[in-house]
This record gives C-alpha cells, sequence and structure tokens, in this order.
C-alpha cells in the first residue's frame, strides 16, 4: 500500500472517530504509516498526524535516519547534549508543544495498548479527550496488500530455507546454538545475494530433550545433542519489518513407537487446519478442527495454545485461531498454523507453517520436510 493510500486510511479513521489528530507511540504502527522505525527505542518516538500534516518526534540519535527513512512532514527532535539542550530535552513537552500549536481542542487517536500512563496524564491534562483506535489499526493491518505479501513470500523463502540448513546440522554431539548458526549462515548468505539493501533479521530457538520440549518458548542454549532426543526448531525471518515463520519437530537418529504416534496426531492435526482455511470461515473453526484430532487422541489436555497467529510487521499478531474466535477469514490475511501439544515423559510436538489465506483456501508460503522420515535426522 502507497504512503497516500495509508494517508487516506488513516484520515478515514479520524473522520469514523471524529478525531483531530492521531498520536501513535507503538513502533511497528509508527513503522506502518511512515516507513520509518528505529532499532532501539530506550527513548520515546511518537508520530502524530493532525487535519494538516503529519510529524514525527523523535531524540537527536535518531535525527538522521528519521530524516532520511520516516515519510512525514515534519521531524521535530529532542536532545540529551548540552549544546542542543536550548532547543528541548523532554519528549512529552516538545509533544506537548507542537500538539498545543498543530491541534484543534477535542479528540485525539491514541493506542490504548501502548501509550505510557505518564503520556496518558499528559494528554488528559491538556484538555484532549483520548479515543482508543488500537483496534482499528490492527484491523487495517491484518489484511495485507500486494507489497506486503511480496515481503512476506519472500521471507517465507528465506525462513524455509534457514530451516532446511538447520535440520542438516542436527546430529549427536552438536550443541543447539550450532544448529541455529547453520540456519543464520544460509539464510543472512541467500538474503544478501537475493535482497541487497534490504534490513533482513533472523531468529530461532531449538529447545531439545523432552523437559526443554515441553516448554514452547525457551532459548537454545549449549546442551550437545544425544542420540534419541527430541528436538522442535522454531525460526523466523524479516525482511522489511514483515516475518514470516517455520517450525519443525525432528529427532535424532531414532524415535520410540509412542512418539511416532504422538508425531503422526501433531501433523494430522495441522492438516485438519489447513483444510479449514478459506475466505468465510471463522476463526474458531481451524483451531477446532486441528484440537478435534488431538482431542480424539488422547493428547487434548496437553494441547496449551492457540492454533495459530496473524503474522506481519509483529511475531504474534491478533487475530488468532482460537476456539472463542468468532471472526470470519479474508482473502490476504497471514497466519501460522501451529497445533501442538507437549507430553510429560514424551516430549513437545508441534510444526508451524505460514499460509496466506485465499478466496478458496491457502497458499503455503514455506516449505520444508513435514513427514516422519524425513525428520528422524
Amino acid at each position: 500500500m502507497t504512503r497516500s493510500k495509508r494517508m487516506e486510511m488513516m484520515q478515514k479513521l479520524m473522520g469514523k472517530h471524529d478525531l483531530k489528530a492521531i498520536m501513535l507511540s507503538s513502533p511497528n504502527n509508527q513503522y506502518y504509516v511512515s516507513g520509518y522505525k528505529a532499532i532501539i527505542y530506550s527513548r520515546p518516538l511518537f508520530y502524530i498526524l493532525t487535519q494538516n500534516e503529519s510529524a514525527f518526534i523523535v531524540p537527536g540519535l535518531e535525527e538522521a535516519h528519521a530524516r532520511h527513512a520516516a515519510q512525514v512532514d515534519r521531524v521535530i527532535v529532542y536532545y540529551e547534549h548540552p549544546e542542543q539542550a536550548h532547543l528541548g530535552t523532554n519528549p512529552v513537552t516538545s509533544l506537548l508543544a507542537y500538539m498545543q500549536t498543530n491541534v484543534q481542542p477535542g479528540k485525539v487517536g491514541v493506542e490504548f495498548n501502548a501509550v505510557s500512563m505518564e503520556l496518558e496524564k499528559a494528554l488528559l491534562a491538556a484538555g484532549w479527550e483520548l479515543v482508543d483506535v488500537s483496534r482499528d489499526l490492527l484491523n487495517c493491518r491484518v489484511v495485507k496488500d500486494a507489497e506486503e505479501l511480496a515481503l512476506l513470500r519472500s521471507a517465507g523463502e528465506m525462513v524455509s530455507l534457514a530451516v532446511r540448513a538447520s535440520l542438516e546440522a542436527v546430529r549427536p554431539g552438536v550443541t543447539e546454538l550450532e544448529i541455529d548458526q547453520q540456519g543464520h549462515k544460509a539464510a543472512f548468505e541467500e538474503a544478501s545475494r537475493l535482497y541487497p539493501d534490504t534490513i533482513v533479521g533472523v531468529n530461532a530457538l531449538t529447545p531439545s530433550g523432552i523437559e526443554r520440549t515441553l516448554m514452547p518458548h525457551v532459548f537454545s542454549n549449549t546442551r550437545k545433542l544425544e542420540r534419541g532426543d527430541i528436538l522442535i526448531h522454531t525460526r523466523h525471518v524479516v525482511l522489511n519489518g514483515y516475518i514470516a515463520e517455520c517450525e519443525r519437530t525432528c529427532f535424532v537418529g531414532e524415535a520410540s513407537d509412542r512418539q511416532k504416534n504422538a508425531f503422526s496426531v501433531m501433523l494430522a492435526a495441522q492438516q485438519a487446519a489447513f483444510d479449514t482455511i478459506k475466505a468465510g470461515v471463522p476463526m474458531c473453526e481451524v483451531d477446532l478442527a486441528a484440537r478435534s484430532v488431538i482431542q480424539k487422541a488422547g493428547f487434548g489436555d496437553y494441547a496449551i495454545h492457540r492454533t495459530g497467529h496473524s503474522m506481519g510487521l509483529d511475531i504474534h499478531e491478533p487475530p488468532f485461531f482460537r476456539f472463542d474466535e468468532k471472526a470470519l477469514l479474508e482473502e490476504g490475511m497471514v497466519f501460522t498454523v501451529e497445533p501442538g501439544f507437549y507430553v510429560p515423559g514424551l516430549g513437545g510436538f508441534r510444526h508451524s507453517d505460514t499460509v496466506i489465506v485465499t478466496k478458496d483456501g491457502y497458499e503455503l508460503i514455506t516449505r520444508a520436510a513435514r513427514d516422519l522420515e524425513s525428520l528422524i535426522l
């Protein structure tokens, strides 16, 4: 979506709520409307859209970057060194000064899920009425445009490559971190070749052993793999802010009969979710399709998370494939499909793939081996 279309979207949002301005403090929404994202947010940054212009308030060390990348009408800077202190040192004071000059009294849209209590109190004390636009912005972001989908497809190719490279490194004696390193190397080399001048990010998690795979989100460490281990390899690749995810459950050398059975249940659950996805389907039906397979196999009590989440600028974005989510799927939405369960004494079992919702089904944008034979390594 071009900047003009996103500005049109923001103006419609202002009209919907009768807003005099919108003030954004979350990095991803700032990036979505302006094309600019800082590396570190220990210092506040504020994006403001008024009825006449857009502005970004940034700290001095972000000034050059913001002037280069931010698609806004004005960049306002506050400083942390004495030579420029006379121009302003407090971000909230800078924001209030700008708004008092440029924003009429009335309603201002903010993100209730991102604005600090300090800033909320300051805006209220200055006389503005605050309206939550968090859900509106997420609703705008959830259906991706052609440019966003192209980035996600490319990120899907990169994350798939990285997963395949990491799994090739699995063998007894190799550490979880060494497995991650192989995928990092492959993804960065390929991205540098195919996507010059592109912001690329790569991360991975590879818990191994029965006890560690029972914890869906733990960092990789220096544990060495042993024959008979189970591991879940999770990986994300980010291209210009857009994220694709791929995960695989695999075994080192061998798997027990009980583990093979659990793996087959997990695989069938993921396929049931795939088969349910298409535009117009309630999101809860995708979760329930996968969950019913897991429940029939006797693992329902161990399926402790939703079947998937939206993907885009955040790794975990609403909406979700959850048993109580009644919203309908729309063409152009992007989700992970990752039903999983975690059985004490047996291990954790989860694949994840990223898909684009289509009119009649889905487009799979991550590709790595899913079958048991390929994943006994």
